[in-house]
């Protein structure tokens, strides 16, 4: 006996909407047996996770601090995946983008200028494009695989974030601590409404290039191009388009989006370099990008879903006592069950039996 996915003449299309709610709904009702199994009250952990964080003005400031990073690399990363470029990466992006744009208030310190902050913001998305291009350059002048060569350049990201807060960057003031000099207040990116909460524009942001986005996946060639290439590659040749020039612009594209998340991050919340400054936005971002249908409208409601998961798993950790690491499980769970819905969407499961088939073959011989 062997399961086969045979692909379904034609995906309802009710269910390609539905999809995303389903998976949600899935993650809900697991997630209830899983604290269960661990002993918690269902019911009092999912309001915890999902609902408690809405109650309070100052936690829908959070709630939007922490959606900011995962929209704009969503957006980014829903780019490169409907072109047909696998971008895994983005962590990495993200590190690199914050450490070229904290360039200039690490290093240049005593500059009090209108113009520092404007400057950070380019060269971080400068910083993550860059990143991104030595996967796109490996994929089109070697033939690698895109998906191996961005994630491991996460992990060099990571280190080289280690070693420059620990060493050369290290504030001299600071006690020892591995962290570079707080940002002049010319680099901070200021709160979107001070009196009530942190949430800087730096949400504004990702808001405006999702609907940019959107515009020009929806209305411009580039955006045709895109969606032509990612369904099949060689109509896109009789096209006249690029499939490597198509990499390039992709990689490149997202890499600066998720530089952008980066320097906004450390800019609007953080205020300075530290050895970690994410808590894996860009491999969350994927689950944003998929949960939205790759769609840069639908991205800015799954990266406020997924930016739940994390604000409430802070808050279960006190008032439920668990592991942060059931945020990870929420967010496992959700990718799961979005890949699950949209492979049963496209394709039938058919059981073949083989040993049964032999027989009879061999029975009427």
């Amino acid at each position: 006996m062997r399961i086969e996915l045979e692909k379904r003449p034609r995906a309802s299309r009710f269910f390609t909407f539905a999809s995303p709610l389903i998976a949600l709904l899935l993650t809900l009702v697991f997630g209830a047996i899983m604290f269960k199994l661990m002993g918690k009250d269902p019911y009092f952990a999912l309001y915890s996770f999902f609902v408690e964080p809405l109650t309070q003005v100052w936690s829908v400031h959070e709630l939007a601090i922490k959606a900011a990073p995962l929209i704009l690399i969503g957006v980014g990363l829903s780019v490169c995946y409907r072109s047909n470029n696998w971008n895994i990466g983005a962590e990495g992006q993200f590190i690199v983008g914050a450490l070229v744009g904290s360039y200039l208030p690490v290093i240049y310190f005593e500059w009090h200028s209108p113009l520092i902050l404007p400057l950070m913001l380019i060269l971080g998305m400068v910083g993550g494009g860059l990143y991104a291009a030595i996967p796109a350059l490996l994929k089109t002048r070697f033939n690698t695989n895109e998906i191996l060569s961005s994630l491991m350049l996460v992990y060099i990201a990571q280190l080289l974030l280690d070693y420059l807060t620990r060493g050369p960057w290290r504030d001299p003031q600071g006690f020892n601590f591995p962290q570079t000099r707080e940002f002049v207040e010319e680099a901070v990116l200021p709160a979107i409404w001070q009196d009530s909460g942190r949430a800087h524009w730096g949400f504004a942001i990702a808001i405006v290039v999702a609907i940019l986005v959107w515009f020009m996946m929806r209305f411009t060639m580039k955006g045709f191009e895109i969606k032509v290439l990612g369904q099949s590659e060689r109509a896109g040749r009789f096209a006249g388009f690029s499939s490597k020039g198509m990499v390039w612009f992709s990689m490149v594209f997202s890499g600066a989006l998720a530089g952008l998340a980066g320097i906004a991050e450390v800019s609007g919340s953080i205020g300075h370099l530290q050895p970690s400054i994410s808590p894996g936005y860009g491999f969350t971002a994927i689950i944003v990008a998929f949960l939205g249908r790759l769609s840069p409208i639908g991205i800015i409601a799954s990266g406020l879903v997924l930016a739940l998961t994390y604000l409430g798993g802070e808050g279960a950790q006190l008032s439920i006592g668990v592991s942060d690491k059931v945020t990870r499980v929420f967010q496992g769970l959700l990718l799961f069950f979005v890949l699950s819905c949209d492979t049963l969407i496209y394709y039938k499961v058919r059981v073949v039996w083989t040993k049964a088939r032999s027989a009879l073959s061999g029975g009427s011989k």
